[in-house]
């Protein structure tokens, strides 16, 4: 690839709304990626990030461009939120990122809610990653006093997904 067109490239993904880009062409590797931080941060307002672009598999000489793009963001919105009451408990917590169900499938109702009994080892929800859905179980006894997550919701490592209230 000519440097003429890779400057042009680099453009056009800079200007679109893809967040990631690979293109094999022979011994012609490219990946660009804009991603500069968590889905869960929020700023006010977005520096120019720097977009890394790496060149060369094989035989042609291996380069690392580096430009400026500027990635848009919206302003944050002011959310209301209910109060959410401090309940005693502990919290059911996710093991990986995924995306949560709560529900087995859309037709069927929610695996827990709030008020429901849960036992040691019983499926409260299901997140896929990686095309992979992956049955989440409860480590405690208890009443569930709180939902924390919402259906089909990113869910991060160590998420808090449940409070249940242990039995004594």
């Amino acid at each position: 690839m000519e440097q003429k067109e890779l400057i042009e490239l680099l453009h056009l993904v800079g200007q679109s709304n893809l967040m990631e880009f690979h293109l094999k062409d022979g011994g012609f590797e490219l990946y660009l990626n804009k991603n500069t931080m968590s889905r869960s941060q929020v700023t006010s307002s977005a520096p120019a990030a720097q977009m890394p672009v790496a060149s060369s598999v094989g035989n042609e000489s291996a380069a690392t461009v580096q430009t400026p793009v500027q990635v848009a963001t919206e302003a944050p919105v002011a959310v209301e939120k209910a109060p959410v009451e401090e309940v005693a408990g502990k919290n059911i917590v996710s093991p990986l990122v995924g995306v949560a169900y709560l529900q087995p499938s859309p037709d069927k109702p929610n695996f827990k809610k709030v008020g429901d009994k849960v036992t040691k080892g019983e499926v409260v929800c299901i997140i896929e990653a990686m095309k992979v859905m992956n049955e989440i179980t409860s480590d405690v006894t208890g009443e569930i006093v709180a939902v924390l997550i919402e259906n089909e919701q990113v869910i991060e490592f160590n998420q808090p997904l449940f409070r249940v209230k242990e039995e004594a």
